[in-house]
This record gives C-alpha cells, structure tokens and sequence, in this order.
C-alpha cells in the first residue's frame, strides 16, 4: 500500500500551514479572550466567521469529504496530514468546515441521504450556514456509561442483526 501523499495534499498541506502562521496562531489569545469576556464558555466570537470567509476564499474547506462533489475529493490518507495540522487548535477545525459532529452528520447526508435532506440540511451544512449535533441515547438504560450500551439480535438463531436504537436529532 501507497501512503505517499498526493501532490494536491502536499499543496493543501503547505496552504493550511501558511493558513495557520498567518490567522490562526496570531488569533489564539484573541478567540480565547473573547470566550472569557463574553462570560458565557458556549459564546461562539465574531473571529472565527471571519476566518471561516478567508478560509473558503483560500479553498481551505470542506476538505474531509472524500466525494469532489462535495468536499476536496481527498482520500482519508491525503486527508489525515491536514486532519493533524487542523488538531493544533482546539477551535480550528471549525474554520474549515471540518468540526465534528457536522462531518460525520455530512458524510451521511452525502452518502445516504435523499434529495430533499440533502436540500435542507446538507447543502446549509456545507455552507457553513448551520451546525447540527448527534446524540444517542439508550432509552432502556439511565446512563451515559457505555457499558451499559445494549442492543438485540431481534431472537434469530441463524444469523445476528444488530440492532441498537438510537436517535439523531436535527435542529
């Protein structure tokens, strides 16, 4: 196996480097004071629109999708250098549209997704227009311990489904 990177991620990897020396660096104290003035720890600051615009004008975003439609069109192999530059700074990957949960929720959406969900939350979502969440829950067990996970094979003796329930929640 080839885990060379390609000459796209190489220079994917340059620009996001010099992306970093240039806003995200010099920006980490300033992010952080605005959280702390602000007095409210969820309190999302002006900064990080405005490094997300200059981002998207760099084509520094929605690298993580491997579908060219949608994203870069990189492998996860080509991906994963820009993945760890991003990781830097707890607040970063967010600038390139690259935060969980929303490039877990737009990898499913892309995949799987029917046109009219597409439309509605995909498209917003690779705009950078709205965020969205994933939560689980395990409605038989009063706990967020994962070893109290539980699921069922359905009572087939032959073959096993796995069939845990969860619920994804959209805002």
């Amino acid at each position: 196996m080839d885990f060379k990177f390609s000459q796209k991620s190489l220079e994917l990897q340059e620009k996001m480097n010099k992306f970093f020396e240039e806003h995200i660096f010099p920006n980490e104290e300033a992010y952080e004071k605005s959280i702390l003035d602000s007095g409210d720890p969820l309190h999302i600051p002006a900064l990080l629109d405005e490094l997300k615009d200059k981002a998207r004008k760099e084509d520094l975003w929605n690298l993580f999708l491997p579908d060219s439609e949608y994203g870069a069109g990189l492998t996860n192999v080509d991906y994963a250098p820009l993945a760890e530059i991003t990781g830097q700074v707890w607040w970063a990957p967010e600038v390139f549209n690259c935060s969980a949960p929303d490039t877990g929720n737009m990898e499913i959406l892309a995949e799987f997704g029917t046109q009219e969900q597409k439309d509605q939350w995909l498209s917003p979502l690779l705009n950078g227009d709205i965020r969205s969440c994933f939560a689980m829950t395990e409605p038989d067990v009063a706990s967020s311990d994962a070893t109290n996970i539980s699921s069922s094979n359905g009572g087939l003796q032959m073959q096993s489904i796995h069939a845990p329930r969860y619920v994804f929640l959209w805002e």
